[in-house]
C-alpha cells in the first residue's frame, strides 16, 4: 500500500518537517510493509519558507527584524533567482510572545515590512509573502511602518489605528508607486475577510490573548484604519469597473484580507495580490502528482476546526485528494469538526490525538510521542 504522508505543522509543537517525521516513524510500526512518501506541507503560516526550500531549494539569507514585543528577532528571506519568499511568522509568530504578555492591540507587524523591504533592496523581482500564524491584530499597518511609511504610530499596535486620519497616511501612493515594479504576492492561510464575524478581530483576536471587548475595540479600530487608508490612496485604487465594487469593500472583504490579523489587507494597499497559501504551496512541491499515485493520503495540523475549512493545507489536501479519487486521513492533536463536515470537506475519517479534553495536556508534554503512537493505532485499521 503506497501511502503520501502531508502534514501541516501541529501549532507551535512540531514544525511540518518534524510531524511528517512521527507520522512516518508511527506508520511504519503500525503497518511495516507499506510504502510511505513524505511531504511536509504549509498553508503560507510557520514553516512555509522551510516547506518551499525543500522543495525548489535556493539560497537562505539570515536576517533581523523587529519582532511583535518591538524587539530585535532572528528572520530569513529565501531566494530563487529573481523570486524571494517570506514568512510572516518569522517576525509576528504567536510562538514569539509568551502567553502572559499576549496583547493583539499592541503587537505589531512591522518586522513583515521590513522582511519585504529586505527582499526587495536584495533586488528581487517577485516576493512572495507567507502569511498565518500571527500575534498581531494591525491590519498591517505596522508592515506599512516597515516597508518605509513614516508614520511611527502605525507601528504601535491595532489598538490605535481609529485615531489615525487619511490625511497622515499620504505617504501611502508614494510607498505603492515605489513597489510597482516589484509582483507581491501574498499566500494567505486562511481566506477570511478583513472584517465581520469571522475576520480578523472577530474570528481570531480571542486566540492572540484580546478579550471579548478588545475584539470588539480591534474591529472598530481597524474598519476606521481601512477606511483611512483607502481615502489617502484616492484614485490609485479603483472601482471595479465589472461589479462595481468601491476600493474600500473589494480590499477588505478579500479572501485573505483578514489573514495574520489583517496583513493581507495591509499589504493589498501596496499592490500586494492574495492567493490561498494552501494552494500555492500544494502546487510547488508537485502535490497532485504524489496524491494520484497514493493509495490513501494521512494529513493534519495541530488543532483541525472550523479555521482548518477555510483555506488551510489540511483541507487543500482533501480538495485534491477528492479529485483523485484518493481518500484522505486526518490525525490531528484535536478534531473539532463534526462528520458532516468532515465528509462535505472530502475527508473519509479523522483521528484526535487528544480525544477529550482531559489528554490535551499530557499530549501536548510529549507531541511527538503522542502523534507516533497514535499514527501507529491508524495505520493499523487503514494498512491492508
Amino acid at each position: 500500500m503506497h501511502v503520501l504522508l502531508a502534514p501541516d505543522s501541529f501549532g507551535t509543537s512540531l514544525t511540518a518537517r518534524e510531524a511528517a517525521a512521527e507520522l512516518a516513524a508511527g506508520w511504519s510500526a503500525g503497518a511495516p510493509g507499506d510504502e510511505i512518501t513524505v511531504r511536509p506541507l504549509s498553508d503560507g503560516g510557520p514553516g512555509f519558507v522551510e516547506v518551499v526550500h525543500a522543495a525548489l531549494g535556493g539560497t537562505l539569507e539570515a536576517a533581523t527584524v523587529t519582532g511583535p514585543l518591538h524587539a530585535p528577532v532572528p528572520a530569513a528571506v529565501l531566494r530563487v533567482g529573481s523570486t524571494a519568499y517570506v514568512e510572516s511568522a518569522h517576525a509576528v509568530g504567536l510562538g514569539l510572545v509568551p502567553a502572559d504578555r499576549r496583547d493583539p492591540g499592541r503587537t505589531t507587524s512591522r518586522g513583515v515590512g521590513e522582511l519585504v523591504d529586505l527582499a526587495v533592496r536584495g533586488g528581487a523581482r517577485r516576493v512572495v509573502v507567507g502569511l498565518g500564524g500571527s500575534s498581531t491584530n494591525d491590519a498591517g499597518a505596522g508592515a506599512l511602518v516597515g516597508l518605509g511609511l513614516d508614520v511611527p504610530a502605525l507601528a504601535l499596535g491595532g489598538a490605535g489605528l481609529g485615531e489615525v486620519r487619511a490625511a497622515e497616511l499620504r505617504g501611502l501612493r508614494a510607498l505603492r508607486e515605489r513597489l510597482g515594479g516589484v509582483e507581491l504576492v501574498v499566500a494567505a492561510d486562511v481566506d477570511v475577510p478583513l472584517l465581520g464575524l469571522q475576520g480578523a478581530s472577530a474570528g481570531f483576536a480571542p486566540q492572540k490573548g484580546a478579550t471579548p471587548e478588545q475584539a470588539q475595540e480591534l474591529e472598530r479600530s481597524l474598519a476606521s484604519f481601512a477606511r483611512a487608508a483607502v481615502d489617502a490612496l484616492g484614485d490609485a485604487l479603483r472601482p471595479d469597473l465589472i461589479d462595481g465594487t468601491q476600493p474600500v469593500r473589494r480590499l477588505t472583504t478579500a479572501p485573505g484580507a483578514g489573514a495574520a490579523g489583517g496583513l493581507g489587507f495591509g499589504l493589498q494597499l501596496v499592490g500586494a495580490r492574495l492567493v490561498p497559501g494552501a494552494a500555492f504551496v500544494a502546487d510547488a512541491v508537485g502535490l497532485d502528482d504524489l496524491v494520484r499515485s497514493s493509495d490513501v493520503v494521512v494529513t493534519g495540523e495541530g488543532r483541525f476546526d472550523w479555521q482548518s475549512l477555510h483555506g488551510k493545507a489540511t483541507n487543500e489536501v482533501a480538495t485534491r485528494a477528492l479529485r483523485h479519487g484518493v481518500p484522505v486521513v486526518v490525525v490531528a492533536g484535536q478534531v473539532l469538526v463534526g462528520r458532516r463536515e468532515l465528509a462535505a470537506a472530502g475527508i473519509t475519517a479523522s483521528y484526535a490525538v487528544a480525544e477529550a479534553p482531559d489528554e490535551v495536556a499530557a499530549a501536548l508534554a510529549d507531541a511527538a510521542g503522542s502523534l507516533r503512537r497514535r499514527t501507529e493505532r491508524v495505520a493499523r485499521t487503514w494498512s491492508r
